[in-house]
C-alpha cells in the first residue's frame, strides 16, 4: 500500500532552519505531483509548496518564497522541504502529499497524505 511518513519537525528559533522529510513507499515518486501543506491550530490547511509531476516545476505560497525549497530524491524515495529563515508564523503541522494530477494546488486534489510533523518556531 501507499504510505507517506513525515519526519524532521521540531523546535527551531526564529531565523533558524529545518529540513522536513517525507519517506514514500508503494509508489514511484516521478509518477506523482508532490506538495507540502500546513495547518496551524484553529486554521484551515494551507498550501505551502509543490512540485509538478516529473519534477520540472515548483510553486510556493508567497509567504515562504525565497525561504523554503521543495525537492525530491527518486533513488531514496524521499521528498524534502528545506525551511530556512523560519518565522513564528511558520508554526504548524506540516503534511506531505501526493497527487496523480500534473500540478495541483488544492488539498482535495491530492490523494495520498502523511500523518504530519509538528514544526514550532519560537520568537
Amino acid at each position: 500500500q501507499v504510505q507517506l511518513v513525515e519526519s524532521g519537525g521540531g523546535l527551531a528559533q526564529a531565523g533558524g532552519s529545518l529540513r522536513l522529510s517525507c519517506a514514500a513507499s508503494g509508489l514511484t515518486l516521478g509518477h506523482f505531483a508532490w506538495a507540502w501543506f500546513r495547518q496551524a491550530p484553529g486554521k484551515e490547511r494551507e498550501f505551502v509548496a509543490s512540485m509538478s509531476r516529473g519534477g520540472g516545476t515548483t510553486d510556493y505560497t508567497d509567504s515562504v518564497k525565497g525561504r523554503f525549497t521543495i525537492s525530491r530524491d527518486n533513488a531514496k524515495n524521499m521528498v524534502y522541504l528545506e525551511m530556512n529563515s523560519l518565522k513564528p508564523e511558520d508554526t504548524a503541522i506540516y503534511y506531505c502529499s501526493a497527487s496523480y494530477l500534473v500540478f495541483p494546488k488544492e488539498p482535495a486534489q491530492y490523494q495520498y497524505w502523511g500523518q504530519g510533523t509538528q514544526v514550532t518556531v519560537s520568537s
